[in-house]
């Protein structure tokens, strides 16, 4: 019978150190072939216009240079409207309509699944039935809806149509459903715990590893929003929206393209690393047993 092999007085797979090393091989080429995409990107930025349209494409740089986002801040600063304007209307749509979609899903979801009252079933059910419509399909409904509430032109426009996200709901609710253990919150109930602190305290850090891919998910979506359909007033549109409009200028912007390229893949690149570490931890150790 093989031993179980220790590290640092932890138990480990039965496995040997050829096996482990095998596996970290594989592991290494397979993520360093995922990271081809963003390395390319990244030595794309760099690139002066000569190089940027080589053929074939190559992956690294003869002539590094940083002409293309100096050129990429100059024709930020040539914008009529302040290019800190677009990056706050991106940063607090995204903060607020992530937070606001965490917050009502996993309380909605609590609540049908963890609280018992007629009609739950039916409402789950809707919530299913919602994940079906593309975007695109209730296009015109939404925009009548936003336009008799008086959201037109106004960031809420953009913020509640991401707090009101069916598929957050849906993803919470599945994961409280297997996760969160039902005898831990009739114990809080029993030493006098009120349902939202028995929701906040002991149901939400059950269900971690959910709710941190549901802000991956979300923040993501909300970055890379572009040209809205809500926003008319160009005080209010969007980064990504801005940076298209810049770089839109055919062949001799192709360096600020590549260079805006970086720069809004930063940002939810950050958020999905310092997210997935806590996923994977959370994951291992979040097994209950009755």
């Amino acid at each position: 019978m093989a031993r179980l092999r220790t590290r640092k007085h932890k138990v480990v797979l039965a496995r040997s150190a050829g096996g482990d090393a095998g596996i970290t091989f594989v592991l290494a080429i397979l993520g360093a072939f995922m990271f081809l995409p963003m390395l390319y990107v990244l030595m794309q930025s760099v690139k002066p216009l000569d190089e940027l349209w080589m053929y074939p494409p190559r992956f690294y740089v003869m002539h590094p240079t940083l002409e293309n986002f100096i050129d990429l801040f100059n024709l930020m600063n040539t914008s009529w409207v302040p290019f800190s304007r677009y990056i706050f209307n991106t940063v607090f749509t995204s903060v607020a309509g992530t937070f606001g979609h965490l917050f009502l899903a996993s309380l909605a979801a609590y609540a049908l699944a963890k609280i018992k009252f007629p009609g739950a079933g039916w409402m789950f059910q809707a919530v299913q039935l919602s994940l079906m419509f593309n975007a695109t399909v209730t296009a015109t409904a939404s925009f009548i809806l936003m336009s008799a509430l008086g959201f037109l032109d106004t960031y809420w426009a953009i913020i509640v149509p991401a707090w009101c996200s069916s598929l957050g709901l849906y993803l919470m609710k599945q994961f409280m459903d297997t996760n969160v253990n039902d005898s831990v919150l009739e114990s809080a109930r029993l030493d006098g715990a009120s349902e939202l602190k028995t929701y906040w305290v002991i149901a939400m850090p059950m269900v971690k590893p959910a709710w941190l891919t549901l802000i991956i998910y979300s923040f993501q979506g909300l970055w890379n929003a572009g040209a809205s359909m809500y926003i008319h007033s160009e005080q209010l549109k969007s980064f990504n929206y801005a940076i298209g409009q810049i770089t839109a200028g055919g062949i001799a912007r192709a360096g600020a393209s590549a260079a805006s390229t970086v720069i809004m893949m930063m940002v939810p690149i950050t958020v999905f690393v310092v997210s997935q570490s806590n996923i994977i931890e959370t994951m291992g150790s979040s097994g209950m047993k009755d």
